[in-house]
């Protein structure tokens, strides 16, 4: 898809990747940090996550559809260099969604047996945060460098610095 009522898909796409990105990374820290929210959250969490990665791919093809009908440009060339990167942070908040999900719907479950539950464990629950943060904090700053990238490119010359034109409600 690279045309959306005749306009270029990534402009639209884009805004996809902008929310869900940062909403997934906010709900899997939530998730890894407060089992209550995981549980809570329930499969909610994995299914936006998996949104949020199929959402990357599909923009970065229509981002590539449209860099080839645009002026070659080093600011052009650098946010597709970025927007290229931002893939691998989708897929680790997705693979750490579904094991946030599956350890908070196995706890319930377990917590009755004796012995208790192995991904309740304070270390694993330990590891599985501190991975959370860090790839969610990776992604959200991903997102935030290219889309700063993209806005670049797109307007650096674009715009006149002084108002022109008739201006209204002076």
């Amino acid at each position: 898809m690279t045309l959306i009522n005749g306009l270029p898909a990534h402009v639209l796409f884009v805004h996809v990747v902008v929310v869900l990105i940062p909403l997934t990374a906010l709900a899997l820290v939530t998730a890894a940090l407060w089992p209550r929210a995981a549980r809570r959250l329930g499969a909610l969490l994995p299914v936006l996550a998996v949104v949020a990665l199929a959402s990357v791919p599909l923009t970065t093809h229509a981002g590539e559809w449209l860099e080839r009908h645009v002026d070659d440009d080093a600011l052009v060339r650098r946010h597709t260099e970025l927007g290229d990167g931002l893939l691998p942070w989708a897929m680790g908040l997705f693979v750490l969604a579904a094991v946030v999900w599956w350890a908070g719907r196995r706890a319930p479950a377990e917590a009755g047996q004796s012995g208790g539950s192995r991904w309740s464990a304070l270390p694993v629950r330990i590891v599985v945060g501190v991975l959370s943060v860090a790839v969610a904090v990776g992604a959200v700053v991903d997102v935030y460098r290219i889309g700063d990238s993209g806005a670049k490119a797109a307007w650096h010359d674009a715009y006149s610095k002084s108002a022109t034109g008739s201006q209204h409600g002076s």
